[in-house]
């Protein structure tokens, strides 16, 4: 065997341990890269996608004084601190959550996952579904969470909740889905049809908060848990929520505007589409020409895939605004425009029946008749179960009184449905502001008339211009 010089041997050891070294060094990394790797589980990957779109909830409310012997104007019950969580459905801060969460509250607050807080109000509800759509005023565009679909969950499929848990914001907790279409009944006044059950835990303040698959996507919206059990929770299947939340949504109650399109959502596992059913004769879905049969595929650059999506994407237009709806006609692409009419009574009337619409603070005819008669009101139709068998077109809900204002003394309560002034009918708060204008006599009562629960009451207001 030849002899090589000492130097040659030197190198080509230091080559072979260099070599050997990296080779350790490399193995070690790849270890440590899968490793690191197998933490970030399907279940981060989903928490990571939807968290930012769930949002804590945080309200306070006045109890009200039970003992008459203390019930004397200016005297209110005790502060009492609530939460409860909500999810973002559009970027210009429009949020979902339970209707149980809001109802009644006086301050409202939402905190998003970055850890601002913003002021919120409530622009509709829905008592008996219980749902209710907040607003916040947010300077930069929002996080909206992933659209999932609850048309094919399995029993056993893992899902997780985020919520407001006892106050802990954000809690994350695991679950499977325990079974579907169950019917609950959790108090006299509060029943709900076709729940998903989840082992998830779901405490008090997770109310209007996400159940999420293992893509990251909302299926369900939590909402009641079984007292006295473990691991019994509710949530209402994400597919009803978005039917409920179109009906929150209508532009007819927040722009006066119409669109007059009749389509059917369809959820089939991947099929998520808007179909086109019909229009009502001479609206603006008619006179734009869409068809049975065709399916909206984007409202501007919006994709649609449901009522809430076309509902959302109209919200903000005015009469006459043309906006460009994509459709899928006959296997092809259609471009066509959609120029949105006036809004109207029939198209108000065939709305949900129990959704109430809540004004803008700083709308001048709310703000009125809050200065005169000491209510504020908000729009509900015919089909509302208060006028469902009455012979009223329609009414406005009274969601707040004034202590010792007119409303007050002539007896009307919250939930009352007034129906009428004097000798008219008050559908709108339009209807309300033109009887005060055209009052015959200043010095007369206003008489008034209520539905409340399914009685028609009667009153009268002693107006403030009246007492001076």
């Amino acid at each position: 065997m030849p002899k090589r010089p000492l130097a040659h041997a030197l190198l080509l050891a230091l080559i072979l341990a260099a070599g050997a070294g990296l080779g350790a060094g490399g193995v070690e990394g790849t270890a440590a890269q899968r490793a690191e790797n197998q933490r970030e589980t399907p279940l981060v990957r989903a928490v990571q996608r939807a968290r930012a779109a769930a949002v804590n909830i945080h309200t306070e409310k006045t109890t009200p004084v039970t003992d008459p012997a203390f019930a004397t104007p200016g005297r209110h019950g005790r502060k009492v601190n609530g939460m409860g969580t909500g999810i973002i459905i559009d970027e210009r801060g429009y949020i979902v959550t339970n209707h149980h969460v809001v109802n009644g509250v006086d301050k409202l607050s939402v905190t998003l996952a970055s850890g601002n807080t913003f002021d919120a109000v409530v622009i509709s509800e829905d008592p008996i579904r219980d749902l209710a759509v907040l607003k916040i005023q947010a300077s930069v565009p929002l996080t909206v969470m992933p659209l999932g679909t609850s048309s094919d969950l399995m029993l056993g499929e893992t899902v997780f909740a985020i919520g407001n848990a006892f106050g802990y914001e954000s809690t994350i907790t695991m679950g499977i889905v325990s079974a579907l279409h169950r019917d609950v009944e959790v108090n006299d006044t509060q029943s709900y049809k076709n729940l998903i059950q989840t082992d998830a835990a779901i405490n008090p303040g997770n109310s209007g908060g996400p159940l999420i698959n293992l893509n990251g996507e909302v299926v369900g919206i939590n909402v009641a848990i079984r007292a006295g059990a473990q691991k019994i929770g509710f949530a209402i299947p994400m597919d009803d929520a978005r039917k409920i939340i179109a009906d929150l949504l209508k532009i007819e109650y927040f722009d006066g505007t119409s669109h007059g399109l009749i389509a059917r959502d369809v959820k089939a596992g991947g099929d998520r589409r808007l179909v086109v059913e019909g229009a009502r004769a001479g609206s603006a879905a008619d006179v734009a020409g869409l068809k049975p049969g065709d399916v909206v595929l984007k409202a501007g650059e919006m994709p649609i895939v449901d009522n809430a999506d076309l509902e959302r994407a109209l919200l903000g237009h005015g009469v006459g605004d043309e906006v460009r709806l994509t459709v899928r006609r006959d296997g092809r692409p259609e471009q066509i425009g959609l120029k949105l009419g006036p809004a109207n009574g029939e198209t108000l009337a065939a709305g949900a029946g129990s959704v109430i619409v809540h004004p803008g603070e700083t709308d001048p005819m709310s703000e009125r008749i809050w200065e005169v008669i000491g209510v504020r009101v908000a729009k509900v139709a015919r089909s509302n179960s208060k006028l469902v068998n009455s012979k009223y077109e329609g009414g406005l809900q009274v969601v707040a009184i004034r202590n010792d204002s007119p409303a007050a003394h002539g007896g009307i309560q919250p939930k009352d449905v007034l129906v009428g002034l004097d000798r008219w009918t008050t559908v709108r708060m339009e209807d309300v502001s033109w009887v005060l204008d055209h009052r015959e006599s200043e010095v007369t009562p206003l008489r008034f008339h209520i539905v409340r629960s399914t009685e028609t009451l009667f009153g009268d207001l002693q107006l403030m211009t009246q007492q001076r």
